[in-house]
Formats: structure tokens, C-alpha cells, sequence
């Protein structure tokens, strides 16, 4: 019997985890900025590519698609190669994967500013860069499937299901709402229009969040969350279940983004019964991460790893309970256009997303590195700034949807 020798590729890893602290640093710096506009409109005045109809989608981007973005791909690359006891396909295909990305997000970060935008939510970037993510993000799904397909451990653990669903998935959802007919370089017209442009791109906004800000990471919570508290996941079969069900009705909950418009009826209200179905998949996911805990609590306290999972997953639970609350006509009619609108985004961004990849960061980093944590004081107290600035972030935004819907109730259509 001869024995295999193979090494995973660890330099992918860490090249992403570098790219996720640099975009996370610009994203949330553009964040910043546009939050001191709500303070001081006149910031920037006259600086057109720093006007604030420019910056909200180079920061939404940059948090998204760059330090979001690298963060998927970085616990991935590491999570695929150790699940299935294999290097990853194609070498080449990892670092095209990285470089093309990256030149993606600087291609964003020069567009958005000067004004070339499709004027799509989530999808703002023009068709060349439209045509690049394509190509980008298929060469990730031939590495990841040709991984699969020589990989040493029989089992796919139900983490590759997630990661596989979200390539299958953000590639249906990015080439049909993307499909444009270029004027110029830089300017094309969606092939919709209407009504039905406004369906396709919100069945692709909406999973955006599903398919690139959920699915991901919740293979990310099956796979780090058992490493972290070295416990096994609470309940395999849930796991499975979490899955079918949350793919499954994931997909349609896109209408409520369009309750009271012209969107027919039938579809508006199919869209708010499949985002209340969704809270069973969702908090059935929660609970799975949560209890995954059971007999590591005392470690919660001292780790700061485990912290900032257990805040993820909260999080997690939280905004997933908000948006089928929030897909409700009668409460929708309160929250639309409204500054709760945007906390709900941030609960899920900041504290889901967010604070799941700074605990995998914090993971990785020492393993990566074969090195111990730098300060385990500093990442504590990342930790408690974090969760404080999420709670004195959102709090009060809700207060001001509130208080928003309450003063428009205030007129009459004709103004009085």
C-alpha cells in the first residue's frame, strides 16, 4: 500500500484574508464617510465622485462584494480543501480567482465614483465588469466542483452543499439580471423594462443577500463553528433540513421589495408567504449554531473566536426574523423608505456577516501564520466595541423609522 502525500494550498488562504482586512478597512472607511453626511450634508459639496448618490454604492459594494466577498472565498478555499482531503482543482484557476477579483473591486472603486452606474441596486456595475464577474466567478465554481470530483472523503459534509448552492445559484442570479445592451464602453440598457425589470432585479437583490450574504456563510457557521468550540454540530439531520428548505424558499421572496407598486397582487403576496416561510429555515439554522455550544459556554467567555460567532449567529437570527416581520404589507407600509430599512440591512451585514468573518479571521490567522494571536485582549476588545457599535448603530435608526413613517402619516396625498 503506498501512502499519498498532498499539501493543501495555504497561500490562497492567506491572500484573501489579506484582501478581506484591506476592503473590510476602505468599505467601512466609505461608510464612515457617508454617515458623517447624514450629520453634515454639505461635507463634500462641489466634489461630484464624492457626492453622497456616489459613494452609497461604492461603499455597499465594497462592503459586499470586496471584504464580504474575499472573506467567502478565504474560508472556502480553506474549509474545501480540509472537507474533502484534496488541494484545490487548479492552482491556476485559485489565483485567477483572487487577481481577477481583486481587479473587479479597483475596476468598482474607479466607476462608481465617476458616475458610470446601471442604476441597479446590488448590480450597479457596467457591463464589462459584468462580463469579468462572470468569468471570475465560474473559474471559482470549475475549481471548487473539480475539487469535488478528486476528492479523497467519500462524505460531502453539508458545508459543500452550501458553497455549492451559492455558486449554482449567484451565477443564474448575476447573468440574467445583468443581461444589457451596450451603448458604449461604459453605458448599457437592461434587456427588461418596466415592471419586469423591476422583478428581475429585485429576485436578484434580494438573493444577493440569500445566495452571496447567507448561503456562504452559513457553510462557513457548519464548518468553523464546530472547529472553534471543538464540539460536533448539534444536529446533523437539521443541518440537511436547513438546507433544502432554505434553498428552496429562499428564491422567491424577492416580491416583497415591491409591495404597493405595480407589481401584479398575485406576485407581490407570493413573495411575503415565501418570507414568512422563511423564518423556519432560518431560525432552524440558528438554533443549530447556538447549540452546537452546548458544554462550551465557559469557553465563550474567554475566547474571543467564540464570541464573535455567538454574536454572528445572533445576528443571524435577528435579521431573519426582522425581514419576513418586515415583508408584512401593514409593516412594510411603516419601514419603506425609512431609516429601519437600513439598520435591518446592518444587523445582518455588520453583525451576521461581519463579526462571522472576524471570528474565522482570528481562526485562521494563527493557523495560517503558525503563530499565536497577537493580543487576545485587543481581539476582546474589537469584540465589545464591535457589539456596542452595532447596538448604538441600529437602535436608533429604528427609533427614526418610527418616528419617519409616524410624521409621513402626518399628510394628505395633496400635501396638507
Amino acid at each position: 500500500m503506498e501512502v499519498q502525500q498532498f499539501y493543501y494550498d495555504n497561500k490562497i488562504v492567506k491572500n484573501f484574508l489579506y484582501a478581506t482586512m484591506f476592503w473590510g478597512i476602505v468599505g467601512m472607511s466609505v461608510g464612515l464617510l457617508l454617515a458623517f453626511m447624514f450629520m453634515f450634508p454639505n461635507l463634500t459639496d462641489g466634489i461630484s465622485w464624492l457626492s453622497f448618490g456616489r459613494l452609497r454604492p461604492l461603499h455597499t459594494n465594497a462592503v459586499i462584494f470586496a471584504f464580504i466577498g474575499n472573506a467567502i472565498y478565504a474560508g472556502v478555499y480553506y474549509s474545501t480543501q480540509r472537507l474533502l482531503k484534496a488541494r484545490m482543482y487548479s492552482d491556476f484557476l485559485s489565483k485567477f480567482n483572487f487577481w481577477g477579483w481583486q481587479a473587479i473591486i479597483v475596476a468598482a472603486a474607479i466607476t462608481l465614483p465617476l458616475g458610470y452606474t446601471s442604476s441597479k441596486e446590488y448590480a450597479e456595475l457596467e457591463w464589462p465588469i459584468d462580463l469579468a464577474i462572470a468569468v471570475v466567478w465560474v473559474a471559482f465554481g470549475i475549481n471548487l466542483i473539480g475539487t469535488m470530483i478528486k476528492r479523497r472523503q467519500r462524505h460531502l459534509y453539508v458545508a459543500i452543499w452550501f458553497y455549492l448552492a451559492t455558486f449554482v445559484t449567484v451565477a443564474v442570479l448575476h447573468i440574467f439580471n445583468s443581461l444589457e445592451l451596450p451603448v458604449s464602453a461604459l453605458k448599457s440598457y437592461s434587456v427588461y423594462a418596466g415592471v419586469q425589470d423591476a422583478l428581475v432585479q429585485w429576485w436578484y437583490g434580494h438573493n444577493a443577500v440569500a445566495f452571496f450574504l447567507t448561503t456562504p456563510f452559513l457553510g462557513l457557521m457548519y464548518y468553523f463553528v464546530p472547529k472553534a468550540a471543538n464540539r460536533p454540530i448539534y444536529s446533523y439531520r437539521l443541518s440537511i433540513v436547513h438546507f433544502w428548505s432554505l434553498i428552496f424558499i429562499y428564491i422567491w421572496a424577492g416580491p416583497h421589495h415591491l409591495l404597493y407598486t405595480a407589481l401584479p397582487d398575485w406576485a407581490q403576496n407570493l413573495g411575503v408567504a415565501f418570507s414568512i416561510m422563511l423564518l423556519a429555515p432560518s431560525w432552524g439554522g440558528m438554533i443549530n449554531g447556538l447549540l452546537t455550544l452546548r458544554g462550551a459556554w465557559d469557553k465563550v467567555r474567554t475566547d474571543p473566536v467564540l464570541k464573535f460567532m455567538v454574536v454572528a449567529i445572533t445576528g443571524y437570527g435577528m435579521a431573519t426574523f426582522e425581514g419576513p416581520l418586515l415583508s408584512l404589507k401593514n409593516v412594510n407600509a411603516i419601514a419603506h423608505f425609512s431609516d429601519w430599512i437600513i439598520a435591518h440591512v446592518h444587523v445582518g451585514a455588520l453583525a451576521w456577516n461581519g463579526f462571522l468573518t472576524f471570528g474565522m479571521i482570528y481562526w485562521l490567522v494563527p493557523k495560517m501564520t503558525k503563530n499565536r494571536l497577537f493580543s487576545t485582549s485587543l481581539a476582546n476588545f474589537h469584540f465589545w466595541i464591535g457589539t456596542l457599535g452595532i447596538i448604538l448603530y441600529t437602535l436608533p435608526m429604528y427609533v427614526a423609522g418610527f418616528t419617519q413613517a409616524l410624521m409621513w402619516k402626518d399628510f394628505n396625498p395633496d400635501g396638507t
